[in-house]
């Protein structure tokens, strides 16, 4: 089983935390507390959050997006790469990930 660097970020962190990780769905799953969404980022980012997060009420974690077209995660998000149809290393540097957070308008 490999392992990749993700960034992961529940809503009590300020930014998040580097993590090795297994690469299986049952990780992505038990890491955002449910069924997966993935949401694409910029320079091959991808967003893993949990798919009914907003429906079940899951803690605000942290504003996305740039208004008027804004939305917001909820609950635990994981932070990853991407190479073709696979998941890979995060692309992002602590440092550059708390630079998105900050131009989306979020306090860190």
């Amino acid at each position: 089983m490999s392992k990749i660097k993700a960034i992961v970020k529940s809503p009590y962190d300020t930014i998040g935390y580097e993590r090795m990780i297994d690469n299986t769905l049952e990780t992505f799953q038990n890491l955002v507390g449910g069924y997966i969404e993935t949401v694409p980022l910029p320079s091959g980012g991808i967003l893993i959050v949990n798919e009914e997060g907003k429906l079940k009420d899951l803690p605000h974690n942290f504003n996305i997006g740039m208004p008027p077209h804004y939305d917001y995660v909820a609950g635990t998000a994981v932070v990853v790469g991407r190479d073709g149809e696979e998941f890979c290393d995060c692309p992002y540097d602590k440092k550059t990930w708390k630079w998105m957070l900050e131009i989306w308008g979020n306090v860190v």
